[in-house]
């Protein structure tokens, strides 16, 4: 028996010291941490906070409460270099009154919906129209208008934080109380993971995404033209001349539209397709390749690959459709951190969504959410280099 308490005596003293000496899980998460500062007060007066992410591989990702909008994401190159490749302003006027929706969180309704009206339930309901003739991203003060509160997260994954907003019935002319919430986990394995939650009280509509914009080269680096894209689509939505699908599926095969194998994003941008010629550019949604559109397990919707630099982003969802916009309306007149000005295609979007104008479109997946139903969504921003 003495012989058997030394031996565990002995054990006992040998894992106190490694403890010691040996980084536990804590331990090897040390680096990651959050930095809240003030970011300004809104001409309304409300104060916004500005969050620092920061994950155990130095990537880094700035948040504000104004919008849940991401400002930066710095992430390394080929060859470690660290740059931010997300587009937007280095202060909060800019953001209230000049913001083509730089790295927001769109709602009620994500994308258009046609001359502002649908009906739900024999009920028709009017939104604004802020991009006639249509409503676009939740009206004059949608979700990228709103403070939202923020409560700061950390897990085995990462650090984060958890982003709520209730907005009332009638906000915008949507029906129902919509109690909100966005997390947005940074984790150590340089994701963006975002996962949306909404309840309602009265049948409404609902579609959300974010709305970043960018450039893998790095802010202000000049055009995505060389961006190598995937879109994982046989078909996508075209659209009338107002930017509202025309409810067809239309197959992406012999078009500028297929990104099944990727492709440089410049010749389709500069085409004079039909459709190319409608949007300016490409801004239309693509059908992600799913068994139905009931299927809602997290596949991946598009890869983006800078040559010049080596980085990636792959876009992971549980979405049915995913928006590639290229910046068709930067015209030079908004400015970045970097000083540089923004110009047509100097950035580009994928957002995760459901179908522009599906509460006109029976045909479309269904945007509805009741009482008693949760409203839930998960996309993935994931980086590395190639």
């Amino acid at each position: 028996m003495k012989g058997i308490s030394l031996i565990t005596s002995v054990a006992v003293l040998v894992a106190l010291a490694l403890s010691l000496v040996l980084p536990g899980p804590a331990a090897l998460r040390a680096e990651g941490k959050i930095e809240k500062k003030p970011y300004g007060t809104t001409a309304d007066g409300v104060a916004v906070e500005e969050y620092t992410l920061t994950n155990a591989n130095g990537m880094e990702v700035k948040v504000i409460t104004y919008g849940g909008i991401i400002t930066s994401i710095k992430v390394p190159d080929r060859y470690g270099n660290m740059a931010n490749v997300a587009l937007g302003f280095d202060n909060l006027k800019d953001y209230e009154t000049k913001n083509p929706y730089f790295g927001c969180i769109t709602g009620r309704y994500a994308n258009r919906i046609a001359k502002g009206k649908f009906t739900l339930d024999g009920v028709e309901y009017t939104l604004a129209i802020n991009n006639p003739p249509n409503a676009l991203h939740g009206g004059l003060k949608g979700f990228d208008k709103q403070v939202w509160k923020a409560k700061e997260i950390t897990s085995a994954e990462g650090v984060g934080l958890e982003l709520t907003y209730l907005s009332p019935d009638g906000e915008e002319g949507y029906p129902g109380n919509l109690d909100v919430k966005v997390v947005y986990l940074l984790t150590d394995n340089n994701e963006i993971r975002m996962d949306y939650t909404a309840t309602t009280d009265k049948p409404t509509v609902v579609n959300l995404t974010n709305h970043t914009y960018f450039n893998l080269s790095g802010e202000g680096s000049g055009t995505i033209y060389d961006h190598i894209l995937m879109i994982n689509a046989d078909r996508y939505t075209p659209d009338d001349e107002t930017l509202i699908p025309t409810g067809e599926l239309a197959p992406v095969e012999g078009t500028p539209f297929d990104f099944r194998v990727p492709k440089a994003i410049g010749p389709g941008q500069r085409s004079n397709h039909p459709q190319i010629v409608i949007g300016r550019g490409y801004d239309h949604n693509w059908v992600l390749n799913r068994p139905s559109f009931e299927d809602k397990s997290l596949i991946i919707a598009a890869r983006l690959y800078d040559p010049a630099s080596g980085r990636v982003l792959e876009v992971w969802t549980t979405e049915p459709g995913i928006q590639f916009y290229a910046g068709n309306f930067l015209d030079g007149t908004l400015y970045g951190p970097s000083g540089r000005s923004y110009r047509q295609s100097d950035g580009l979007a994928l957002e995760t969504q459901h179908f522009p104008d599906s509460p006109n479109k029976p045909n479309f997946p269904s945007t509805v959410l009741r009482p008693g139903e949760t409203y839930q969504t998960t996309t993935i921003f994931k980086f590395a280099t190639d």
